[in-house]
């Protein structure tokens, strides 16, 4: 049974979150608009702030874990909540995402993101995305930084199973860098949707490098065992058996 005043904790806190992302998207849209370097100031500032009131709003403690990757990589992660995208943005230097096209058009978030070279995806066209995808972030490698993908193209709840899409291989291949595993835990605090925020550690754990030359068939089943397994092995250690979920669902 959900604890009520942990549930309004988590009420509050969502609402001063979201109203924390609206004032520091007004204070820094001229710097914004002007550079890319005061985009990614603006949103690694709104990172840190909703990872500091989540502590102690909500009681979620963050943690990230293995080598945080600094060059010019790609990061295939797992994708549970809005939780991971701050945690993988606040720890890496120059972050950009693969997202959802619908995403572009929001006020606050579609102008950071363009202003921070994210690439948006159209998931209904298949083929087409993939294509298009290749050819924005060619267009997009001006600057170093690491290029963040959710391989399985969407929030997928702790216990959940989604297949992973052949995106990833493709920039894997077409890039030719190499590309770093992320698993995490953060769902069993931060649900995919809902208000309800449960206290406890929050993990995001940077696996090792998968460098270039890997077979695509070979590359997919070597990322979707890693990352799954190792998320796997994050939930149990909050407490979560996805076993046991996978099972019930």
């Amino acid at each position: 049974m959900k604890n009520p005043i942990q549930w309004l904790r988590s009420l509050v806190f969502i609402t001063q979150m979201y109203l924390a992302m609206l004032v520091l998207g007004i204070v820094f849209a001229p710097w914004a608009l002007a550079s890319p370097k005061g985009a990614r100031i603006a949103c690694k500032s709104f990172a840190r702030w909703a990872l500091w009131t989540a502590r102690w709003m909500v009681g979620i403690r963050t943690e990230v874990r293995g080598q945080v990757p600094t060059g010019e990589v790609i990061i295939a992660a797992k994708h549970q909540s809005f939780l991971d995208i701050m945690i993988i943005f606040n720890a890496v230097p120059s972050a950009r995402f693969i997202m959802k096209r619908e995403l572009m058009w929001t006020p606050v978030i579609g102008v950071y993101a363009k202003r921070l070279g994210c690439v948006p995806v159209n998931r209904g066209k298949r083929g087409a995305a993939i294509a298009k995808m290749v050819k924005d972030v060619a267009k997009e490698t001006k600057e170093p930084g690491q290029l963040i993908i959710y391989s399985q193209g969407t929030r997928v709840a702790p216990g959940a199973r989604k297949p992973y899409k052949i995106g990833t291989a493709v920039l894997y291949e077409g890039l030719k860098q190499p590309c770093v595993p992320a698993a995490t835990n953060v769902g069993v605090f931060w649900p995919r949707t809902g208000i309800y925020r449960k206290p406890g550690l929050a993990v995001v754990e940077f696996l090792e490098a998968m460098e270039p030359g890997i077979g695509r068939n070979d590359f997919m089943e070597q990322l979707e065992r890693r990352v799954e397994d190792r998320s796997d092995a994050l939930m149990r250690e909050a407490g979560f058996d996805p076993g046991q979920a996978a099972v019930q669902a």
